[in-house]
């Protein structure tokens, strides 16, 4: 067997952008609905993910082409923002456990119509489980980003024994393997993950999906310049004052 390459893992990526652009096509319509009609009722996205899946979470908050009525919820609010010591980011118990997400909840302090869109490859985390669970609790739509097979090849972690999928309104899935890694290697095992190219690729259609929506209704989409575009701080700072106080932009 031939050692992986860069060209192999090209082919991969291109093969698992076009199943997962294809396969997903419907729930990506679903979860566009879902944040096109928060938005038209002043709610927001609140994005989050952990780990990896943080990645997801930039890419639907605070980046260029992307929606502005957006928060990205991070792991280390409860530090910036809750009062806790910074020692609690330290190894994997606040993502595995779930004592963390109601602190999180509070600080992101959403309003009635936003809407939770929740990334995690193996879905079963108790954090993350635990803040989809109180978002549902408190009437929030919720759209979840899962790897599927991985999901459903291992345990929650969460104590009622729900995994994210289970909770939430639209599951989109990010097609990576168990394991995520895609190219085997010679001696056994195998190298690079695919789940952050395709959690990019659905996070991005669903913008897509949802501008158009604010198009076709004959308004225009708040989305973002790029800051290093000539104008781009002021359009971008007009836009933010709409939703003062309720979008974070912390590095």
């Amino acid at each position: 067997m031939p050692s992986p390459s860069a060209a192999d893992f090209a082919a991969a990526a291109r093969a698992a952008i076009a199943r997962v652009g294809e396969q997903q096509a419907q729930g990506v319509v679903r979860a566009a609905g879902m944040i096109a009609d928060a938005l038209a009722a002043d709610g927001i996205v609140q994005a989050f993910g952990t780990g990896h899946s943080e990645a997801f979470a930039m890419e639907l908050a605070g980046r260029a082409g992307g929606l502005v009525p957006s928060n990205r919820i991070a792991l280390r609010d409860v530090v910036l923002y809750g009062g806790r010591p910074v020692e609690v980011l330290d190894g994997p118990g606040l993502e595995r456990g779930t004592e963390s997400a109601a602190l999180l909840y509070r600080l992101a302090a959403p309003h009635p119509a936003d809407v939770f869109v929740l990334a995690s490859n193996s879905g079963v985390n108790g954090c993350v489980v635990e803040l989809a669970r109180l978002a549902k609790e408190n009437g929030h739509g919720l759209i979840a980003v899962v790897s599927a097979e991985h999901t459903a090849a291992v345990e929650p972690g969460h104590p009622s024994g729900l995994r994210l999928g289970d909770v939430a309104d639209v599951v989109l899935d990010n097609g990576a393997p168990f394991g995520d890694a895609v190219l085997p290697m010679r001696d056994g095992g195998r190298a690079c993950g695919i789940s952050s190219i395709t959690a990019a690729l659905l996070a991005q259609q669903v913008v897509a999906e949802v501008v158009r929506r604010i198009e076709e209704s004959g308004a225009t989409p708040p989305v973002y310049l790029s800051a290093n575009v000539p104008g781009g701080d002021e359009h971008n700072r007009a836009l933010e004052a709409r939703y003062a106080g309720r979008i974070r932009r912390t590095a």
